[in-house]
């Protein structure tokens, strides 16, 4: 179920990436072509930016491919590179918890508030709000499962995966 939501919210990025792409190019046509630029522009690459950013962290969570500095922990026996990768899981729990009240708390203060973007299309400012708070939420809800999981390989004797080829975690060819 969790992996389903992940490539939603990967889905849902891509979604987002494209949409970029489509209102940057139309927006710099029109200003070449007829002076004017698309209304709030700037407002929706910012919308869109944190759509294209937050949402794939559950599953770059998923296929460990966060940035990681392997320079020192290499040099360590395999149990304890394990128990490091617990331990970053944990922390990177902790890390996401402020965030993820904050972002509740801006979420729902915006929700029931009705504000808006001052702008020619009086765009509601929740839809950013609620992206981002879903987007932290799925990563901790990764990191927390795959700390669990984590722990129950080391207690049973085993070693932790190598990271894969996100493509491979994703479940496609």
């Amino acid at each position: 179920m969790l992996a389903r939501v992940e490539r939603l919210l990967l889905d849902l990025s891509v979604i987002a990436i494209v949409g970029l792409a489509v209102l940057i190019t139309a927006s710099v046509v029109m200003r070449a072509t007829m002076g004017g630029a698309v209304p709030d522009t700037i407002v929706m690459v910012a919308e869109l930016m944190v759509a294209a950013i937050v949402l794939p962290l559950a599953a770059a969570t998923t296929a460990r491919a966060h940035i990681v500095v392997e320079f020192l922990s290499k040099m360590f026996p395999r149990r304890v590179q394990d128990r490091l990768v617990v331990a970053g899981s944990l922390a990177g729990c902790v890390a996401l918890m402020p965030l993820i009240y904050a972002g509740g708390r801006e979420a729902w203060e915006t929700l029931h508030s009705g504000t808006y973007f001052f702008g020619e299309l009086g765009l509601p400012k929740w839809p950013g709000r609620v992206v981002f708070l879903l987007g932290m939420a799925f990563c901790w809800l990764r990191l927390a499962v795959m700390a669990v999981q984590d722990i129950r390989t080391i207690r049973a004797g085993g070693h932790l995966d190598a990271p894969h080829d996100a493509a491979d975690l994703m479940g496609e060819p």
